[in-house]
């Protein structure tokens, strides 16, 4: 086991795809980088998604804006780490079942054109075109938005910490960090390093990392679980990403099954009960899924702030960074989020 380094300009905490990210970011910059990660690489809530990057996000245009801009950087991401992604087009859809809803995505259209978002209101009848198990009757309209991509998170993950290694960061796994000096002292089981910054990106730990540092993060762990379909009895076409904006529910294409999510069982909320629920949308909204059988495909925690959009920012008084509050859309954002502590490390 290799010792840590005495010191480094950034110790970036966590090393899934928003802290790769960064440590490519900063080290392609000259940054003196150092990646801290507990586990593996991308073994938390990066390798717990569906595996999908988008554009669209809902009441959102700032996330939308950041993820267009890291949808460009994942176009171009063979070129910066030399490792090619294989993104496949599906596209994302939010299916509207209240006149509401319709009223505010017209309300938010222009915000979102102007965050350099692509999404239209298209009609159900659409909507059925672009997903052919989508029971027409029980839709009023739709969102339909093409830049939404298949993609392995892993993939990224592994992409920037080659690109980190080449431009001479040094990432350590299986290293947790177990305090915080004021002096930026960062303490671990392998020994302690002392970082002229600290950038915390550890997802769901991100709170307590930040509370280490007596810095206040208001984080609160999320949790998803994905599930998968029985094989359904008629072949499945490559669906897009389709979201039933009311639920929260999200389905989509997964090889010969159904991937699908829709957060957890509330608290106090028995497991069958939620399952009940999915399988109550299944029936209304897709209704050739009706009481297909389904099982758990993975679970994880997330880090979702109080409006679920992402910290992303510097403390004031010390030279603490952090990148936290992604509420598992970290892979749509991780590019733009590495610029972005990048930036805000270097503008001392």
């Amino acid at each position: 086991m290799s010792a840590l380094p005495a010191r480094a300009d950034a110790v970036v905490i966590g090393g899934g795809v928003i802290g790769t990210s960064a440590a490519h970011h900063l080290a392609e910059a000259g940054v003196n980088t150092v990646l801290l990660e507990r586990g593996s690489l991308g073994g938390g809530a990066s390798a717990h998604t569906a595996g999908m990057v988008r554009t669209y996000f809902p009441g959102s245009p700032d996330t939308g804006r950041r993820a267009v801009r890291s949808l460009k950087a994942y176009h171009d991401f063979a070129r910066h780490t030399g490792a090619p992604l294989g993104l496949k087009q599906l596209g994302f859809m939010a299916l509207f079942t209240d006149e509401q809803q319709i009223v505010d995505f017209a309300a938010g259209h222009e915000a979102q054109q102007a965050a350099g978002v692509e999404v239209d209101l298209i009609s159900a009848r659409e909507a059925v075109r672009h997903n052919p198990l989508i029971n027409e009757r029980a839709v009023l309209a739709a969102a339909w938005s093409p830049e939404a991509y298949h993609v392995d998170g892993l993939d990224i993950v592994r992409g920037y910490a080659a690109g980190a290694r080449n431009h001479g960061a040094r990432l350590f796994t299986h290293t947790p960090v177990t305090g915080i000096d004021d002096d930026n002292t960062v303490h671990t089981p392998r020994g302690s390093i002392k970082a002229d910054s600290v950038v915390c990106t550890a997802g769901p730990w991100s709170g307590e990392v930040a509370c280490m540092a007596a810095v206040d993060l208001p984080l609160a762990p999320h949790t998803m679980e994905m599930l998968f379909t029985d094989v359904p009895p008629a072949p499945t076409p490559e669906l897009p990403m389709t979201m039933h904006a009311a639920s929260g529910l999200r389905i989509r294409w997964w090889k010969d099954r159904i991937l699908l999510a829709m957060g957890a069982p509330k608290d106090g909320e028995e497991r069958e009960a939620w399952l009940g629920r999915i399988d109550g949308h299944l029936g209304t909204l897709f209704p050739s899924l009706d009481g297909i059988g389904l099982q758990r495909a993975w679970s994880g925690d997330f880090d979702a702030s109080p409006t679920n959009a992402a910290f992303i920012g510097r403390h004031p008084d010390r030279r603490f960074l952090y990148a936290a509050g992604f509420t598992g859309a970290g892979l749509c954002q991780a590019p733009a989020a590495g610029e972005q502590l990048r930036d805000l490390l270097i503008a001392k």
